[in-house]
């Protein structure tokens, strides 16, 4: 079975809601037992419970990867609790949609510190435990924005974006001998209740028209990519990111993609 995780460890950022919650789940339903690491406990508790209900293995650790004494932490914690770690996977991000002009410095350090920093942190904490191990997956969820696209305000969370990608490559290629693997996930447009808050069911539809597949996509479609990139038929694979975005970043634009759709249509 493609992406079998019985015996493995995942640590997943980021799994109290939306895109993290949606990996945990998945994670958990292919047999790995999961360290849920969120900074809101309540979120985090509810899926660990709902994960344990179902059948699967999930603990919770409350923490913010805001700071790398809290990383060393959640990589401790999850190792002493399972007795080992086999899949690191950062997907908690900051979001906050400034200008340029009215970023303040703290405003910047916090999205680069959550975003960016967090995942060279959690390679060098992870690092021994994979070791152990004899190899191990490193993923990260990246975004369209900033490798592929731009949106006003977010400059800081692009930057963070790009700079995660390079850090992936990089990454890969100086564990690749020890057979530790690295790569990322780029997610559009996903239904979670971060983009329910962008706008109305309204808005919410009119975004999905823009896309080419015709619809928002689901925390799944991202966990699944993220599954296959931790299973051992991944094993030749990293330094690589996948984009899980409908093909939202196919067209040059939404205008003439539209008035192509409504000519298929008149046919």
């Amino acid at each position: 079975m493609i992406g079998n995780l019985h015996g493995k460890v995942a640590l997943v950022t980021g799994a109290g809601q939306g895109i993290g919650e949606g990996i945990a789940r998945v994670f958990a339903a292919a047999g790995a037992r999961i360290m849920i690491v969120t900074r809101t406990a309540a979120n985090g508790k509810a899926v660990a419970d709902s994960i344990v209900a179902g059948g699967g293995e999930a603990k919770l650790l409350q923490c913010d990867i805001g700071s790398r004494a809290e990383v060393d932490r959640a990589v401790k914690h999850t190792a002493d609790t399972f007795g080992r770690l086999d899949i690191v996977i950062h997907n908690a991000a900051v979001y906050p949609v400034i200008p340029i002009e009215q970023l303040s410095d703290a405003d910047l350090e916090r999205t680069l510190s959550v975003n960016l920093k967090a995942g060279f942190w959690l390679i060098q904490a992870s690092l021994p435990h994979l070791r152990k191990q004899g190899g191990g997956r490193i993923l990260f969820t990246s975004s369209v924005t900033g490798p592929n696209v731009v949106m006003p305000g977010t400059a800081h969370y692009a930057a963070s974006k790009s700079g995660m990608n390079g850090l992936i490559r990089t990454a890969a290629l100086e564990y690749a001998r020890e057979r530790i693997t690295v790569n990322g996930v780029e997610p559009g447009y996903i239904l979670t209740e971060a983009m329910k808050a962008l706008g109305s069911e309204e808005e919410l539809q009119q975004m999905a028209a823009c896309i080419p597949i015709g619809k928002l996509g689901l925390p799944r479609d991202i966990a699944n990519a993220m599954l296959f990139l931790a299973s051992d038929e991944a094993a030749y694979i990293t330094g690589q990111t996948i984009v899980v975005d409908g093909g939202s970043t196919l067209p040059e634009s939404p205008i003439v993609l539209e008035a192509y759709y409504k000519s298929q249509e008149r046919r």
